[in-house]
Order: C-alpha cells, then sequence, then structure tokens
C-alpha cells in the first residue's frame, strides 16, 4: 500500500444532486497520497506513506468540461461523460452516487452504465441519501437490503418491490454485497468512514488518523433510539 496503489472513484451525477450529499468524497480525497503531501509534517510519515494515489472523476450525462450543478446555487465541472472509456465499467473502483431530487428522471443510457458497474467484480456502489432512487432507476435494489432517506421508506419500497429489505429508519447506513447505502445527507460521511474502514484500499492507520483529522466517523450505525 502507498503512492503506488491507485484508486479509481467515480462521482456519478446523471443530472442534479445535493450539495452535502455529494461532499463526503472530499473524505476519500483527505486519505490520498495526494493529500498527504499537502500536508507533509502534520502526519507521522510512516503513516502519510500508507496513502493510496487517488483518482477521482465527476461523472455527468453532460460532456467533460461542461457543468453538473449542486444545490445551493454550487456547480462542479464534469471530467467525463459516462460513456467515456477512462470510466467505463472494469475502469473504476468505487462508484459514489450523491442524492438528486427524488422526483427526477433519469435517461436509459445512464441507468445503464450504473447497472453494469454494479455487475463488474471488483466495483463499490455507494448511494448516499437520494441516490437511492438512481440506483433504484438502475435496477440496483431488487432484493437488496437497503437505506435511504428516513421519510421515504414506504415510497422506495412502492417504486422498486416489496422484497427490498429497509433499514433506513433505524440505521445511518447498511452494506448489501458490494452495494453500501446511507440514509440522508451528511449520513454519507458515516458511509464513507464505514466503507474505507471495512475496505481493502484504506490501512487502519491511515483511516483513522483522517477521520480524526476531519472530524467524522464517530456516529453509530444505528441511530438514537431516545
Amino acid at each position: 500500500m502507498g503512492k503506488e496503489t491507485v484508486v479509481r472513484i467515480g462521482v456519478f451525477i446523471p443530472g442534479e444532486c445535493q450539495l452535502l450529499d455529494q461532499a463526503c468524497i472530499d473524505i476519500f480525497g483527505s486519505m490520498s497520497h495526494q493529500y498527504m503531501d499537502l500536508i507533509k509534517g502534520f502526519v507521522p510519515q510512516a503513516i502519510a506513506d500508507l496513502a493510496p494515489t487517488i483518482n477521482i472523476h465527476y461523472i455527468g450525462s453532460v460532456k467533460a468540461g461542461g457543468h453538473i450543478f449542486l444545490t445551493s446555487n454550487q456547480k462542479i465541472i464534469a471530467t467525463n461523460h459516462f460513456s467515456d472509456p477512462e470510466v467505463a465499467p472494469g475502469k473504476l473502483d468505487i462508484v459514489l452516487v450523491p442524492g438528486p431530487d427524488p422526483n427526477s428522471k433519469f435517461e436509459k443510457e445512464p441507468l445503464d452504465w450504473l447497472k453494469k458497474q454494479s455487475e463488474t467484480e471488483g466495483t463499490d456502489i455507494l448511494s448516499v441519501c437520494t441516490g437511492i432512487f438512481i440506483c433504484g432507476e438502475a435496477g440496483l435494489l431488487k432484493g437488496r437490503t437497503v437505506c435511504g432517506p428516513r421519510g421515504m421508506q414506504d415510497l422506495i419500497s412502492e417504486k422498486y418491490g416489496k422484497d427490498i429489505v429497509q433499514k433506513g429508519t433505524e440505521l445511518r447506513w447498511v452494506q448489501d454485497g458490494n452495494f453500501w447505502s446511507s440514509g440522508g445527507v451528511t449520513n454519507g460521511n458515516d458511509l464513507v468512514a464505514a466503507y474505507a474502514r471495512a475496505s481493502r484500499y484504506f490501512p487502519n492507520q491511515l483511516v483513522e488518523i483522517t477521520l480524526d483529522m476531519v472530524d467524522v466517523g464517530d456516529r453509530p450505525q444505528q441511530y438514537a433510539t431516545e
């Protein structure tokens, strides 16, 4: 492990999404060799040397260089269209799906792209908040145990099948195979923290010191019961 290890992450936003949903990508970025170089001297070198190179792609339905719109009057620049060979199935290790307006409609081609990513061995899908609706439209939820916004559990079952096991009223995040999903908004931080702790890409010492620096990862998986 170290900078010679490359982790390829795609942030998939086929329409628009909530700013806070996609912000959790920065937790991964803070575990990168590139970031450790920026803060040299603040982290013990032996731990910084464990950090992999992380390449992050912002993938949309617009051409590379086009704008992807977020809430709060924000926008980011797409690095890739979903059809680009650079982000084809088999080229990414992680696909993060932040949440759009749950009433959004998506074309078949980007949904097919996401489905193929989910069926690719070695690729993990991380759904944040209403990203669960993109994943549902892509056919990823059938028979799975999933989270999603606490107030939308019935809607998720209604749209994507009664065979879905809903955990969103009790858990901040849940894993089912290569599919990880979280509840609303900043639960994406909890999801990324849990994923990093379980992942083969990030050594534990690196994960814990990074989570401490960015002050996330300390909330339990289960919501408080009171």
